[in-house]
């Protein structure tokens, strides 16, 4: 099938490239000028997607943070004495589960006011059982 509005090209080979001109440094222009008249430029407004306030507004106040002084911040505790034990809790992640193993590991520290945590370590992971189910597993050394 014939294209009939191939213009300059249509006198050219189509396995050709088309020949770019003399100045290869001059950027290709993206738009065609109209006689004299310049470009259209790009627009550097604020675009306004529909919210109270514009995207790209840079007077917008930042939240600064809290000065915290020294006497402010808690004494953290260290413990000179050896890990001596690990204990384990684990539960699904649902939110029942969740309040449920802090019920747990409140109770167990209840029952053991001698121990002195060292360290903590949490992780989320599956957990084979009747099926495998993400939990989050949660190591207390003392």
């Amino acid at each position: 099938m014939d294209n009939i509005n191939l213009g300059k090209l249509g006198k050219q080979d189509s396995d050709q490239p088309i020949p770019l001109g003399d100045d290869l440094d001059k950027p290709i222009p993206l738009e065609e000028d109209k006689g004299n008249q310049a470009v259209k430029s790009v627009s550097h407004s604020p675009l306004d997607l529909g919210s109270s306030r514009p995207v790209g507004v840079q007077n917008v106040q930042k939240p600064q943070p809290k000065p915290v002084s020294a006497a402010a911040m808690a004494p953290q505790v260290v413990s000179t004495g050896r890990i001596t034990g690990l204990k384990t809790f684990f539960t699904k992640l649902h939110a029942g589960a969740l309040s449920f193993l802090d019920e747990q590991i409140a109770e167990w520290l209840k029952k053991n006011p001698e121990i002195v945590i060292k360290q903590t370590n949490v992780c989320v992971g599956e957990v084979q059982g009747k099926k495998t189910e993400p939990n989050i597993v949660i190591s207390v050394w003392y």
